[in-house]
């Protein structure tokens, strides 16, 4: 993972928190970004997570990839060492569900937030993170090639109590990484 660079970059304070409960996009489109979890198929997430690691690499080499666009809302960068971040998180939840072999798993609760400020993502380097989140998306790609048949349909818990399938967590997996790219350059 990218190291903060070694200029002197002010902070420019935490991003307004999400604290959503986004689960609904797994039942009907999401009208910002377009995602509608009908249309997309189990086979076809590796491709979109490539297409989407692609996607947030082009985004870090433009003139504006550390600039926020608002107060409280995230740079591109910062949004980029999101979803880096996310594929390590997702593709370890994919990992739980697949060793616990069809039993009930429950997924340690993730604080984005604070990742984010521990990590200080402002001050990551854009060229650094888009190779990171190049290989990011490669990892998760191939994680969420691996499922088959009834093993998509395997169980798990959100710390939340929400549940989940390992199906269910790839939609939801790929609509956060949609959704995110809907916000770097919406």
């Amino acid at each position: 993972m990218s190291e903060p660079t070694h200029e002197p970059i002010d902070d420019p304070g935490p991003a307004t928190p999400d604290d959503a409960d986004w689960t609904w996009v797994l039942t009907r489109p999401c009208p910002d970004c377009g995602f509608d979890p009908a249309t997309v198929e189990a086979a076809a997430v590796p491709a979109l997570l490539r297409d989407a690691g692609r996607r947030y690499a082009a985004r870090l080499g433009e003139d504006d990839a550390r600039t926020r666009p608002g107060e409280g809302v995230w740079s591109p960068l910062e949004y980029a060492c999101h979803v880096r971040d996310v594929c390590a998180v997702m593709t370890g939840r994919l990992e739980q569900i697949l060793a616990g072999g069809g039993e009930v798993v429950t997924f340690a609760n993730w604080d984005q937030d604070a990742t984010a400020a521990e990590r200080q993502y402002w001050r990551s380097d854009p060229d650094v993170v888009a190779l990171e989140v190049t290989a990011a998306f490669e990892t998760a790609a191939t994680a969420y090639a691996r499922p088959s048949g009834t093993e998509w349909e395997w169980p798990a818990l959100r710390s939340n109590g929400s549940s989940f399938t390992a199906g269910t967590l790839a939609l939801y997996f790929v609509h956060d990484v949609r959704h995110h790219l809907w916000d770097v350059t919406a």
